[in-house]
């Protein structure tokens, strides 16, 4: 019997592997996909909804991104959208929430107001909300003991569009969709853990518990696993990871929707919001914190030697961590994260933060979330010696790629997922169906 050689190899079952594996499925004419997981089932890390803030990023109330990118985030959202119009079971996956971001304080507010102006031609529905428009849909966030909090506020706001994503129920209808295409080979393969990959004349070899694969292009989706993956073959050298590990903090339901907050831009991290969880009815889920993990895997400790392996510590990782440390507004934002670990402190310190939001909270109304957060790994660019914001791909060419880092996380999984496709179905010459990702997905 010939052994199988697979066309596609993927390593990761998250929403990003699997979003690839559905692209190659339904939009080119490649029929002989593997994907492999290492745990037992999809979506265990990231992706699952305790790992992330479920938010469906659109670029519309997020304030560090500029308008160019806003721009291509509301796109990569829209393709989510879109797909899940035909599903069936699509109020599992894609929920509707008012948004919105909230500026505190004059200066807030003329941030706010200048960014609606020039915002409002990209986001038709964006809207400029004063103190009493925000009170009638997010009480609390304006109202102390029924009257209006002091400080100056405003609001950007969306109110009925799609705002909140389950990704693992999301990866697993990609999963689920891509293996109902007819007379195609597609395969996903749990508990194979892939240890090492090597290359030998034209093929790649996927070395796992379960016995090695051979495939003739491969796609590594595995967070900062991926990089570690890359560095085995002698690729992606020049970077080194640092892993950030988000926690999170329930309340009672004191929200209607999401609320997000301005972001410092001297921070490389997100600012705290809080949303409604919909895997908890009831609560409202406010974080993410933010603090420098030595793992890759939050809740994995095995993951500690993994990060030892992709940190390659030297005096360039040094110089990186130096500089960061050297912004007052960075250094004091970590240590304070740092405190945000500590039981006993850790309430009393971020409920000083999440009152932005929600000024009447009580230290009584606020509780560590354990076992939510995942890890976020940002890469070091060594050789140009700085912290790398957004996307990491490492793409030698040679018909295997190494994705890190999605940007912005989980919401441009599909057009993630369509830049590997076409990068895959060329270095295999096989085709791409256009026009049909573009009546299904850019409508």
């Amino acid at each position: 019997m010939t052994e199988q050689i697979y066309q596609v190899a993927i390593v990761g079952g998250g929403v990003c592997g699997t979003a690839l594996m559905y692209m190659l499925a339904e939009y080119t004419d490649i029929d002989d996909i593997i994907l492999l997981e290492k745990y037992d089932g999809l979506a265990k890390v990231n992706s699952n909804g305790r790992n992330n803030s479920q938010t469906l990023h659109c670029g519309d109330i997020e304030t560090n991104y500029t308008l160019e990118k806003a721009t291509k985030v509301k796109n990569a959202a829209a393709m989510v959208v879109n797909y899940t119009e035909t599903l069936p079971k699509r109020d599992h996956i894609i929920f509707k929430y008012p948004k919105m971001v909230i500026g505190v304080g004059q200066k807030e507010c003329d941030q706010l107001r200048a960014r609606f102006e020039s915002f409002k031609t990209v986001f038709a529905s964006l809207e400029l909300l004063e103190k009493e428009q925000i009170a009638e849909i997010e009480p609390n966030v304006i109202l102390i003991d029924g009257e209006m909090r002091p400080e100056p506020c405003v609001a950007l706001a969306v109110l009925d569009e799609h705002s909140a994503v389950d990704f693992n129920q999301l990866a697993e209808s990609f999963a689920e969709q891509a293996q109902t295409v007819v007379d195609k080979n597609i395969q996903i393969q749990f508990n194979s853990h892939v240890g090492k990959i090597k290359e030998s004349e034209g093929l790649f070899y996927l070395e796992t518990e379960l016995g090695t694969i051979k495939a003739k292009s491969v796609v590594v989706s595995a967070g900062g696993h991926s990089l570690l993956l890359a560095q085995q073959m002698g690729y992606g050298l020049s970077f080194s990871c640092l892993p950030v590990a988000g926690s999170f903090y329930f309340t009672p339901k004191v929200l209607n929707g999401k609320v997000y907050t301005v972001q410092n831009d001297k921070l490389p991290f997100a600012a705290v919001h809080g949303d409604p969880d919909v895997l908890v009815p009831g609560k409202t889920r406010f974080g993410p914190t933010a603090l420098i993990t030595p793992m890759l895997e939050r809740y994995n400790r095995q993951s500690f030697f993994d990060f030892l392996r992709v940190l390659r510590l030297d005096s360039r990782v040094v110089k990186v961590m130096w500089d960061l440390m050297k912004v007052s507004d960075i250094r004091n934002y970590i240590f304070k994260n740092f405190l945000f670990e500590v039981p006993g402190l850790r309430r009393w310190l971020f409920l000083k933060d999440v009152r932005k939001v929600v000024p009447s909270l009580q230290l009584k109304d606020v509780r560590f979330a354990p076992g939510y957060g995942g890890v976020r790994p940002q890469l070091i660019d060594k050789e140009n010696k700085v912290l790398m914001m957004g996307e990491a791909k490492i793409n030698p060419g040679t018909g295997i790629l190494f994705n890190m880092t999605p940007s912005p996380g989980a919401s441009s999984c599909l057009e993630n997922a369509q830049l590997d496709m076409n990068l895959i179905a060329d270095f295999l010459g096989k085709n791409v169906h256009q026009e049909k990702i573009d009546r299904c997905l850019h409508k």
